[in-house]
């Protein structure tokens, strides 16, 4: 006797091979391929502004941490064609490495700064930052006396004469953290600490992703949104790779504790301008060092934001 109820699945009569494809299955995968190029598309759209498109050479660039000497060099060559092309100046480039026995911490005496800021210009001088638009990796906070809340800071004071009655300054900038929150979160691991305790970026594997910059708690990293400027009459051409090269658009930059000076026995620029002699550097791990001095002698007044975990190379202190 036939069946005469009716077909729960009345396309299953018309089901195709299992090799094949059904029209609806068609329909349904071109949507989502289409879908997903929409996404894509709209996601790169703003690579289409972008004018430093990587060379063959960088692509192919090893990892920093694997790369030999001789792969190195081949870099650093490539970087003083790149700048000489640009410039006009052939810069000295140099892969500096950390010296054994060394850690560097930097001490700030809030009682000296006047909050001229001279040190904001004489690091944007040496580290080669964009002038149009100007890129800073300090910030001096205008801080109103008896209040350390720095959310009552003001950055963009404009002021006849420093120091102003009423007022105490507060430079702020890579704090080289113990702990830092920026290297957790990179997925390329662009940017390390290294045993001298500064935090680098690798700019040549960046892939300007700003999830460090989202990460860090003292607001020190900087992106370039625009293609760096750099009048070729104030290019400073001595340079390091993991220091003050020029960078390109889409990567992330800081405070680097001056490599290309530091690790050559010199202090950075902003500690060599400092009219008030406010800015102390130099290698914790020796008991002689002034810092060294600092830390066991002066009042230590805070390690930014310590309660984040970071634990700051950067401290504060105060003469009384």
């Amino acid at each position: 006797m036939s069946d005469s109820s009716p077909n729960p699945n009345p396309d299953s009569a018309q089901k195709p091979p299992e090799h094949g494809q059904s029209r609806r299955d068609f329909l349904r995968t071109s949507a989502v391929v289409a879908t997903g190029v929409a996404a894509l598309a709209a996601a790169l759209a703003p690579l289409r502004d972008l004018k430093d498109f990587t060379t063959v050479e960088k692509f192919l660039q090893k990892y920093y941490k694997e790369m030999t000497p001789q792969d190195m060099e081949k870099v650093l060559d490539r970087i003083r064609r790149e700048v000489e092309a640009q410039y006009g100046v052939r810069p000295t480039v140099q892969d500096l490495k950390p010296m054994n026995g060394v850690e560097f911490v930097y001490c700030l005496n809030l009682t000296r700064c006047i909050g001229c800021r001279k040190c904001v210009h004489a690091c944007v001088a040496e580290n080669n930052q964009s002038r149009d638009p100007e890129i800073q990796y300090i910030r001096v906070l205008r801080m109103p006396h008896g209040s350390l809340d720095l959310e009552k800071g003001e950055h963009n004071y404009d002021s006849e004469q420093v120091p102003e009655k009423n007022y105490f300054y507060m430079p702020i900038q890579c704090q080289q953290c113990r702990n830092p929150a920026c290297v957790k979160v990179c997925p390329t691991k662009a940017t390390w600490q290294d045993k001298d305790g500064i935090t680098v970026i690798d700019y040549d594997w960046c892939i300007g992703c700003r999830y460090c910059e989202a990460a860090c708690p003292y607001f020190a990293r900087r992106f370039n949104w625009t293609r760096p400027t750099i009048p070729k009459d104030r290019l400073n051409p001595n340079m390091a790779y993991l220091g003050n090269r020029p960078r390109r658009q889409g990567v992330m930059e800081k405070c680097h504790f001056c490599i290309q000076r530091t690790r050559a026995g010199r202090y950075p620029a902003c500690v060599e301008v400092c009219p008030a002699g406010a800015r102390k550097f130099g290698n914790v791990l020796d008991p002689e060092s002034e810092v060294s001095y600092i830390l066991r002698n002066k009042r230590v007044f805070i390690q930014l934001k310590e309660e984040v975990g970071t634990s700051p190379r950067f401290y504060y202190y105060f003469d009384v």
